[in-house]
């Protein structure tokens, strides 16, 4: 034990001699000159990049897992928190400012109207969730399903899109299933074809990816949805890589349900979740978390979100989220990952000890570039491409790197990225 207590105190001495890195909160992280700019060049996005607090000399490449927040975001969660702290005894809970210290139990009726825009929707149709993860399991838990039902999944999915058809499928007997996706997906018709291959007049969801984590695939869920349809199947999108990453129009997409986790690509922070559900089926799925709304049938999306107290200061920082993303514009902003991700793949195809695990077919292909290297295992090209240039995509599987771009990245990252891969050649 002597020995422990020993260890341990040193461990937090050496805690406490490293140095402390802060926000800067001085800085002036205003949207203005983003807003006054007109040409989207070079220059626009070396300003954009300014505008995160990331260290200089040292490149993320892992959007696909977390996205970097902005400053102008950090600094609206910082001022929130600070301010509710400071002005405590001054809110009045019944005056109408408690939205200002809890969440959960207010209908955020501006926010979700702002990602309504974004996703083409309805804003009584939006739930504001934690993450993707809470979007499948409220749909999930909420439809009646009943034993020999069967729930259609692919074979690459991420836990958080296949972790509660698995729990239904043992808690209530329902039959669960993948459809094996091909490797590389170059051809829509293909992915269209996989999972219906799987379908039989039992199956009653199909619960597929927009973009699919590991390779980035674009899947062709219009043409997937429309047939579901047809026959009569729920359809549910997991979307975490998709708000902020493409475009998203979920009434063209014609799905049932569709979410998303907006710390990723739309660089929210970590807790920002959200979950449509179409309004012609909501009223058939369940209330999972009850609170004071669960039997609300004029605003869905509210029943839906009763999650009891959270953190006030996250949704602020939210809002400010999805004013940044809209003060760059879609189009802008997703063109430009759209830029970034065809800038990687045209290099990496022109090597020959490479192999390109995402799709080829740009209309299937985004932000996302997943491939090997000849000879070396995932981790250890990592591994390299930060010992060597600071740069951090990430490894997923034994031989395979995924990396992400996204805004805040330039091209001339990109290319350090090319030539460390080049010369493993």
């Amino acid at each position: 034990m002597s020995e422990r207590r020993k260890f341990l105190k040193q461990g937090a001495a050496a805690m406490m001699s490293l140095p402390l890195l802060s926000f800067d909160a001085k800085k002036d992280w205003s949207l203005d000159p983003l807003k006054h700019a007109v040409a989207k060049d070079d220059a626009y996005w070396s300003m954009v990049r300014k505008q995160f607090p990331l260290k200089e000399g040292q490149t993320y490449f892992n959007n696909g897992t977390m996205g970097p927040t902005s400053g102008y975001v950090l600094d609206k969660m910082f001022d929130h928190m600070m301010h509710w702290n400071v002005e405590a005894a001054t809110v009045d809970y019944k005056d109408g400012s408690g939205p200002e210290l809890l969440t959960g139990y207010f209908p955020y009726e501006e926010l979700r109207t702002k990602l309504a825009k974004i996703i083409n929707c309805d804003f009584k149709e939006i739930s504001l969730t934690q993450n993707a993860t809470f979007g499948m399991n409220y749909v999930g838990m909420g439809l009646d399903l009943k034993k020999g039902d069967e729930l259609l999944n692919t074979n690459q999915e991420h836990g958080g899109g296949f972790g509660a058809w698995q729990l239904l499928a043992k808690r209530k007997g329902c039959v669960y299933k993948q459809a094996t996706m091909p490797e590389p997906a170059n051809d829509p018709q293909e992915a269209v074809d996989a999972i219906f291959k799987e379908v039989t007049p039992k199956t009653k969801v199909i619960a597929i990816p927009h973009i699919i984590s590991g390779f980035g695939t674009v899947m062709p869920v219009k043409e997937i949805c429309t047939e579901a349809k047809k026959r009569g199947i729920f359809t549910i999108l997991d979307g975490a890589q998709c708000v902020g990453h493409v475009h998203v129009d979920v009434k063209d997409i014609g799905c049932d349900a569709y979410y998303s986790s907006l710390h990723k690509w739309l660089l929210a922070p970590a807790g920002s979740g959200l979950l449509y559900i179409n309004k012609d089926v909501v009223g058939d799925i369940w209330t999972t978390i009850a609170s004071y709304n669960w039997d609300n049938n004029e605003d869905h999306g509210f029943r839906l979100m009763q999650n009891g107290t959270g953190n006030a200061g996250l949704l602020a920082g939210y809002d400010a989220a999805v004013d940044f993303f809209n003060t760059i514009g879609a189009e802008a902003w997703i063109g430009r990952i759209k830029e970034l991700g065809m800038h990687l793949r045209d290099g990496l195809k022109k090597m020959k000890h490479v192999t390109i695990y995402s799709s080829t077919n740009e209309e299937m292909a985004a932000g996302i570039t997943t491939y090997g290297v000849d000879g070396m295992s995932g981790p250890e090209l990592q591994k390299y491409m930060w010992e060597k240039e600071r740069l951090q995509p990430r490894s997923v599987g034994s031989e395979m790197l995924r990396h992400s771009v996204h805004i805040y990245n330039s091209k001339e990252e990109i290319d350090r990225a090319l030539a460390l891969v080049e010369g493993l050649g």
